[in-house]
């Protein structure tokens, strides 16, 4: 079977965890969005893999990684990514390939982000400062853009970069009053992604769908969530890319069709990064219980999440957005040792409510969540294997979310590990 894993939420639901517990049974794992602004964290016993661009499944030695056109490249970080797994002796060579067609962040990309984050003073977007915006933003303008495949051709790139870089530094003079990028420095660095990156370059779109035919199993790893995404997510507030389950063909080149269960990954609560709405936010004693209990902080940034309750309207715009057909929800041991929990059933806007997640940012901000009070439970459920032998009131919790989400609930994670799972 193919799969497609993707975030229902802001980000930061568990993907990672999921998309290894899956890689398990997958030929496959393909990243098809985003870039190193992502932050996956796979557990495997004691050891802990903090993944930006890598497929998640890169853990497991027998799975085939690979990066499609879809995401933005940051040799820099792939690389280091490549090299960090080859200190724990987890070889990439022959299992990993990046397309020719991916196009690459480099270190203007990085400063235009961080020049142009710091000027908007109070209305920033809360970037990571990856140089993912603008990468994006170049390949949309098409005539500066870079891809995988120039890397080939040093020569021609390296006259390209030369007009490239001019033409950034005009704009972060003016703009900006900044020192000027050197179009040599950038391309010394080129030269050695060139070298070290080559052997892994191809056509993946090409590969895929070979792979199909010979009945290869596959696992789409989406980045980010579908609140982020850049065409239906909580815009200006979103991510660069389209990351719900629609940025998956275009991704990477292949359709939709040949996906046979979509998953939908949640909290059993809500985060958020950065600026934008949030109507179900705790900016108080519950928030950070929750932040504390579930370390809430950036895989990428570091950065404390802004921690709420679970938003069952946000969530069920997700999953009928991304065709779900069912759901995994993690994190719920974090919730453990709370005497209530609430549950947002619906938005309260100007006197009126209603549980369709508002397209307008400007409605989004006047929502008053409408919630339900369920009891909580105390125990410790990190070593429970049986949905059966959850405490009645989680039991209650995970049925009452899946009565809110119209959604199957198949998969619960009650802690950060593989074995820390529950399937239904």
């Amino acid at each position: 079977m193919n799969h497609c894993v993707v975030g229902l939420q802001w980000g930061d639901e568990g993907k990672g965890k999921i998309v290894d517990i899956l890689a398990e049974h997958s030929d496959i794992v393909v990243r098809y969005n985003g870039g190193a602004n992502a932050g996956h964290t796979v557990i495997v016993g004691d050891a802990r893999f903090a993944l930006h661009l890598l497929p998640s499944g890169c853990v497991r030695p027998e799975t085939m990684c690979v990066i499609t056109n879809g995401v933005v490249v940051d040799p820099e970080v792939l690389i280091g990514e490549i090299e960090k797994l080859a200190q724990r002796n987890i070889s990439l060579d022959g299992r990993l390939l990046v397309s020719e067609n991916a196009h690459v962040v480099l270190d203007y990309h990085k400063l235009e982000d961080q020049l142009c984050e710091e000027s908007l003073g109070k209305n920033k977007l809360g970037t990571t400062i990856r140089g993912i915006g603008p990468c994006y933003a170049d390949k949309v303008g098409r005539s500066n853009a870079v891809r995988m495949a120039d890397l080939r051709d040093l020569g021609t790139l390296k006259a390209r970069l030369q007009a490239i870089v001019e033409h950034k530094n005009k704009i972060f003079a003016a703009l900006y009053n900044a020192e000027p990028v050197s179009a040599e420095a950038v391309f010394e660095k080129c030269e050695a992604y060139s070298r070290r990156l080559q052997p892994y370059l191809t056509d993946t779109t090409e590969f895929l769908h070979h792979s199909i035919q010979e009945g290869k199993s596959i696992l789409f790893e989406g980045a980010q969530g579908a609140l982020l995404d850049l065409d239906h997510g909580t815009f200006p507030f979103v991510t660069s890319s389209n990351s719900s389950s629609l940025g998956m063909s275009a991704g990477c080149g292949v359709p939709a069709k040949f996906v046979d269960e979509f998953i939908g990954v949640v909290k059993a609560y809500t985060t958020r990064v950065g600026a934008g709405p949030f109507p179900v936010e705790q900016d108080n004693n519950i928030g950070q219980y929750i932040r504390d209990k579930g370390n809430e902080y950036g895989t990428t940034t570091g950065r404390p999440r802004r921690c709420g309750w679970f938003d069952a309207v946000a969530v069920s715009y997700s999953a009928t957005l991304c065709a779900i057909d069912s759901v995994a929800m993690l994190h719920l041991d974090t919730l453990s040792g709370l005497k209530e929990l609430n549950v947002c059933r619906a938005y309260n806007i100007s006197g009126k409510e209603r549980t369709f997640f508002p397209s307008n940012m400007a409605r989004l901000a006047q929502a008053r969540p409408v919630y339900e009070t369920v009891p909580g439970w105390d125990q410790d459920i990190t070593e429970i294997k049986k949905f059966c032998d959850l405490p009645v009131n989680a039991q209650d919790y995970v049925e009452r979310v899946e009565e809110l989400i119209d959604k199957p609930i198949k998969i619960i994670g009650v802690g950060p590990r593989r074995d820390q799972t529950i399937f239904r």
